[in-house]
């Protein structure tokens, strides 16, 4: 687990995204500067299209950018292989989605140790980890269920502990109480934090939730595909 908060754990220069709209460019995201150290707890926000969900994409190498330059952990994304690039999205990057993403015939169980499956992580040493995350999350005694069994709030449970166990550098969390009731959303990022605390590891969520800006660290605001602000309140 990295320890070191004055590590660089994402960097982009000048990064811009372009889609094309039946012929029309659409300016996505607009020669974005940021830097996100190891352990912040950040919010990426602003109104709907304004580049938050497309910054996640880049920032994660799920997508590629039009200009400019992207470092994760000191890595040039724009010169990794697909196969690099897939192999340090998994041993590197949690993700936390807004539909959970959860495979329907796998068990909570299941669900959670598949990233360390992927890994190579034997088996023992995978159940132990994921009982201690289910247990961490109030979750043990479902290891067992399917995720069409649970409450969505324990599906985003479930999401967070798979997300979390196999230890990575980052956590991104897209609109991750979008789909919650204000209780359940509450605890879960009251949750996100504490483990953020103790474990030093880095979140960052693209959001428009109240609740989450109001837990975060740091605040980065887009408009229009540009940086607006970036408040720190650490």
């Amino acid at each position: 687990m990295p320890s070191d908060k004055n590590k660089d754990i994402i960097v982009t220069k000048n990064i811009t995204k372009t889609y094309s709209d039946n012929g029309i460019p659409v300016h996505a995201v607009r020669g974005v500067d940021l830097t996100i150290r190891n352990g912040e707890f950040t919010a990426v926000v602003g109104p709907s299209g304004s580049g938050k969900t497309t910054f996640l994409n880049i920032i994660s190498g799920l997508d590629t950018v039009t200009d400019g330059k992207v470092w994760l952990d000191g890595k040039l994304l724009s010169e990794m292989s697909g196969r690099e690039l897939s192999d340090f999205r998994r041993d590197s990057i949690g993700f936390i989605f807004q539909a959970y993403n959860l495979i329907p015939v796998l068990s909570v169980e299941e669900n959670v140790e598949y990233i360390m499956l992927l890994q190579g992580v034997p088996e023992k040493e995978r159940h132990e980890r994921v009982m201690k995350m289910l247990q961490l999350l109030n979750m043990e005694g479902f290891a067992d269920r399917l995720p069409p069994k649970l409450s969505g709030g324990q599906q985003q449970r479930v999401a967070i502990a798979r997300a979390m166990v196999a230890e990575p550098l980052l956590v991104l969390a897209d609109e991750p109480t979008a789909n919650l009731d204000s209780r359940t959303g509450g605890e879960l990022l009251d949750l996100m934090r504490e483990l953020n605390q103790s474990t030093g590891m880095t979140f960052v969520f693209s959001t428009h939730d109240q609740m989450i800006m109001g837990r975060a660290t740091r605040l980065v605001t887009l408009k229009d595909g540009r940086i607006a602000s970036d408040e720190r309140r650490d």
